[in-house]
């Protein structure tokens, strides 16, 4: 199926490792120009170099950002449109969890939690709305988690954000249409360096990483038997950025492998 993306420009925020990386290789697989961003300016420079290599450095445009610094995110929304001259799709795919449950979640905790999950959605938003709605076919797509839903209690305050991030999304679906439409993918347990670190501090170093990701699965329940690749979750986000979702807004798809339990 044609995705409907060639040099159409699509902005992936986070996109420096995991499931933002891999949106932006294969939006750029599928003909678009892609706009990169993430806090490290080493790492997402190795990338942009290899997407350059790979693809072109004509439609490849990658700049440090903390998606917190207003003033930054601005920035890059003035980048991307003097380089390409319009933005069709932003993908919002910064932030990780925390850890904690309520006993042990400081008021401190809950602001930076708070922040980091609304303000990594509302500050792109906000900066590239301008240039989605002149397209003319504008459209938003977060990564959410499968927390919205199903909180957990050993991460309290992740949940409860991943909750109101979800609400917000729904609201802007409603808001921002018909100009460009808003949705969101729910992940469950994907692949990813925060899984990798867990598994180099596993408590017997002698099992291997597929045999200590196997466990995991099963210890999860997870219906499927495995985690998540970064690029299941990546085409689902391209999908729905794309003119071939068209009729979809306010919508959620979840990439769990199953593991979901609510209706």
């Amino acid at each position: 199926m044609d995705l409907g993306l060639t040099d159409k420009v699509v902005v992936v925020t986070g996109a420096s490792s995991g499931i933002g990386l891999a949106t932006a290789g294969l939006a750029l697989d599928e003909g678009a120009k892609v706009a990169l961003c993430a806090r490290g300016p080493e790492r997402l420079g190795d990338v942009a170099e290899k997407l350059s290599a790979l693809y072109g450095a004509d439609r490849v445009l990658a700049q440090p950002v903390d998606v917190l610094d207003e003033a930054a995110v601005t920035d890059f929304a003035a980048a991307v449109s003097a380089r390409f001259g319009a933005v069709h799709a932003l993908i919002n795919n910064a932030g990780q969890g925390r850890v904690s449950t309520f006993a042990d979640t400081t008021d401190d905790a809950w602001r930076q939690e708070l922040e980091l999950k609304y303000f990594s959605q509302i500050r792109p938003i906000r900066a590239f709305q301008p240039a989605l709605k002149a397209s003319g076919q504008g459209a938003i797509v977060a990564t959410n988690s499968l927390l919205a839903y199903q909180p957990e209690p050993h991460m309290v305050c992740t949940s409860s954000a991943r909750a109101g991030v979800q609400s917000l999304l729904k609201s802007l679906s409603v808001e921002l249409a018909p100009a460009i439409r808003v949705n969101s993918i729910l992940v469950g347990l994907v692949d990813s360096n925060q899984w990798q670190r867990r598994f180099e501090a596993r408590e017997d170093q002698s099992q291997s990483r597929d045999d200590w990701f196997a466990d995991l699965a099963h210890k999860k329940n997870i219906p499927l038997g495995r985690l998540g690749q970064p690029d299941e979750a990546a085409r689902a986000l391209l999908f729905l950025a794309s003119p071939a979702a068209s009729f979809i807004t306010g919508a959620q798809v979840e990439i769990s492998g199953g593991i979901s339990r609510y209706i």
